[in-house]
């Protein structure tokens, strides 16, 4: 009788524990690398300059933070204060709001932008007219070249209490919408409009990563019956989560930052309670009516840096634990 496969002895192969390579790689491999690519790190020495003349050089100002800054005075005049700045600020109820303020406007926008881009990439891959697949997508992605500067205006137009959307409200039935002058509803404003002006470039991510998903699973599903929604939730989806893991983790090294833009040239004085954030506080602080406290604002934009920093290499840790991604 012939042996089987089962009856043929399968010699012992070792194992061996490979070990998880360092962040960096290990010094051997960064010098040959950098043999390697030197060229390239030769062209980024202009870029390194300006960035240190404009970008860190002016970090000498963040001294006026500690003092009674006065510009008389400059920097070697100006008194000593130590952290009275900071003790004075967590004692302003407006500057403790715009804490507030600021996480759930930005937590909000990416949910919800995260959201509307991964569903708009799932209809946009059932489209099989191709011309059509791409109109949307250049519809979707051209909101995103426009300043808030323009949007600005036009959505004061069109959000005003005799507007065209307040028209078509009234034409249902409805009552006027003060979209911006309302507290309540300000907040809401600003993250779906910012949801409409940047989920294009996300739809076009997501839409990359489900094109490059094998055909062929797709074509397995289809053989076992499942159906579209299988085939969403059983496929697409579980494949689309490393990526998504990763935009969502690196957008949230960006909290601090809610939208100077956008919010600065859409709010208001009634709105303060609710769309103050830390960046239009600060700026308020040093250049508004009555400002002028430059070491106040120096605090705000020093504890701001601090905590971005701090979320920006959280964020960039998980990305590289959970989806290998590294910027070096």
């Amino acid at each position: 009788m012939g042996s089987t496969v089962t009856d043929i002895a399968q010699p012992d192969i070792p194992t061996k524990k490979i070990r998880k390579e360092h962040y960096f790689g290990s010094p051997r491999m960064i010098i040959k690398r950098f043999r390697r690519e030197w060229p390239m790190h030769l062209l980024i020495v202009p870029a390194l300059v300006v960035t240190a003349i404009f970008s860190y050089g002016p970090m000498y100002g963040l001294i006026m933070a500690f003092q009674d800054f006065s510009p008389v005075f400059g920097f070697t005049g100006s008194p000593w204060a130590g952290l009275e700045n900071f003790r004075w600020l967590f004692g302003q109820a407006a500057f403790v709001r715009t804490i507030y303020n600021t996480f759930f406007i930005s937590i909000m926008k990416i949910v919800l932008g995260t959201s509307a881009s991964i569903i708009f990439a799932l209809l946009l891959n059932e489209i099989r007219i191709t011309f059509c697949k791409r109109f949307f997508q250049t519809v979707v992605y051209i909101p995103n070249f426009i300043s808030w500067i323009i949007l600005a205006g036009v959505m004061q137009t069109i959000l005003a209490s005799d507007g065209i959307v307040n028209s078509f409200i009234q034409v249902f039935g409805g009552d006027r919408v003060q979209f911006l002058s309302s507290p309540a509803i300000f907040p809401w404003t600003m993250i779906w409009s910012d949801v409409w002006k940047t989920f294009g470039f996300g739809t076009v991510v997501y839409l990359a990563t489900i094109t490059s998903i094998d055909p062929e699973i797709y074509e397995s599903a289809v053989v076992d019956g499942a159906s579209k929604f299988k085939q969403i939730t059983k496929i697409t989806l579980p494949l689309m989560g490393p990526i998504i893991v990763l935009m969502v983790t690196l957008a949230l090294g960006t909290v601090l930052n809610a939208g100077f833009d956008q919010i600065y040239n859409l709010y208001s004085p009634v709105v303060y309670s609710s769309g103050d954030i830390i960046d239009t506080y600060l700026y308020r602080l040093a250049f508004g009516r009555g400002g002028g406290m430059f070491a106040r604002a120096a605090a705000v934009g020093l504890m701001r840096s601090v905590v971005s920093a701090v979320l920006m290499s959280i964020s960039l840790f998980f990305a590289y634990r959970v989806a290998n991604y590294k910027i070096f």
